[in-house]
């Protein structure tokens, strides 16, 4: 009875998706960009003399960002930022803490079979690439760093669960989230100096809506992505080679 209940929910849900994105003809539904409600942010003006900032055409913007998010989290509000990663670094760090006594994989109560294996493999191509997409866009579209990493380290269990036998080198992800810590501290400190506060905008933003604009936004997404993905990796391999020694 539940299986029918599950099943009938999921099939409401999916007529209802169905019927908002496409129209009568099976045709995507779409609407100019100046009818959305996002093109408030798209258009927003960030100068102190305000000026019409229109997407694809505005250059040289204050931050160059076409995601609002992304102008406050990683802009306005970059100290926070640093924060938020710290939370997740000391979150690490108390699982490796507690963990510390790991000695073998926990066994599977099922083998996974060849379908899972090879399945789990081409999907893990598709997770990376999503995620490494997120955290290189997230200046254009929602998304950025810590959503990028998070991806990138689900992909990471995803292998884990389709293949018993796998085994991750966790020393090549503790290097790199080390790294990229201090990539994202100094990029920050160098901005206090040059600019009078941390991470300030200091590089061309560009046009709006390029991949290449938005100044330190991209490279600091991207670098959160990084240190965000190889954290969770680190903290998932704890929890699956979870079998603390006696």
């Amino acid at each position: 009875m539940k299986k029918i209940l599950i099943l009938s929910l999921l099939l409401v849900i999916t007529v209802l998706v169905v019927e908002n994105l496409y129209d009568s003809d099976l045709n995507l539904k779409t609407m100019p960009i100046e009818e959305r409600d996002s093109a408030v942010y798209v258009t927003k003006s960030v100068e102190a003399d305000v000026v019409e900032v229109v997407y694809g055409e505005t250059v040289g913007a204050e931050d160059g960002s076409a995601n609002l998010v992304a102008s406050i989290v990683v802009n306005y509000r970059s100290f926070d930022t640093l924060g938020e990663v710290s939370v997740l670094f000391i979150a690490s760090l108390g699982v490796a803490f507690l963990m510390n006594g790991v000695s073998v994989p926990m066994p599977f109560k099922s083998k996974p079979n060849f379908m899972l294996k090879v399945g789990g493999r081409m999907i893990f191509g598709f997770l990376m690439l999503l995620g490494i997409f997120m955290m290189s866009h997230g200046h254009l579209t929602p998304g950025g760093g810590f959503p990028g990493g998070s991806l990138m380290a689900a992909a990471i269990l995803l292998l884990y669960l389709a293949d018993e036998d796998y085994r991750l080198d966790i020393h090549a992800f503790k290097i790199t989230e080390s790294v990229m810590g201090s990539i994202y501290v100094l990029i920050g400190l160098l901005s206090l100096v040059t600019a009078g506060y941390f991470l300030a905008n200091t590089l061309n933003t560009g046009r709006i809506g390029d991949l290449i604009s938005a100044g330190i936004i991209p490279i600091i997404y991207v670098v959160i992505g990084l240190k965000v993905g190889s954290e969770l990796t680190g903290v998932l391999h704890r929890f699956i080679h979870g079998e603390v020694a006696e």
